[in-house]
């Protein structure tokens, strides 16, 4: 193993771990969109979880206990998206240092890479499935009818 890097294989490992830098970018962005439900859910949380503390009304406590329970299902698919995101970052990250050091060094490493890359695609894929769920869950509690108004 030779003491100087080659300029060239360098500039080419540096092209190869250059495209998985590009969904690190989606992964970030997803984990920013699924931080901000889940912040909206811990509010209406605590939210629900006050009015519940002040009210004698049985109707109330049942709806209530109703949407937190829900509201806890919901959090914990938004908790394991982001965790599933996560573990896809740092497994993009490990198969950028794999391309780049595979191709800088020549150690034979390339299984590694395409297994890290693709474990951190089923990682997204997973987290994308837990956001969808989140959503669903979230839009079936919409009641567009208020009791007895309309």
């Amino acid at each position: 193993m030779s003491m100087f890097l080659d300029a060239d294989a360098v500039t080419h490992g540096i092209q190869l771990a250059v495209a998985p830098v590009f969904l690190l970018t989606a992964v970030s962005g997803m984990i920013g969109a699924i931080a901000g439900r889940l912040a909206r859910i811990i509010d209406r949380a605590r939210l629900v979880e006050e009015r519940a503390r002040h009210s004698d009304d049985p109707e109330f406590l049942q709806r209530a206990q109703r949407e937190l329970s829900e509201l806890r299902q919901r959090g914990r698919l938004a908790n394991g998206g982001i965790a599933l995101l996560t573990l896809c970052s740092v497994l993009i990250g490990l198969t950028i240092i794999v391309l780049f050091v595979g191709e800088t060094t020549g150690f034979q490493i390339s299984r590694w890479a395409v297994g890290g890359f693709l474990s951190g695609v089923v990682c997204f894929l997973l987290a994308l499935l837990c956001f969808l769920l989140e959503t669903y869950i979230a839009t079936r509690l919409l009641n567009f009818h208020i009791p007895g108004k309309f």
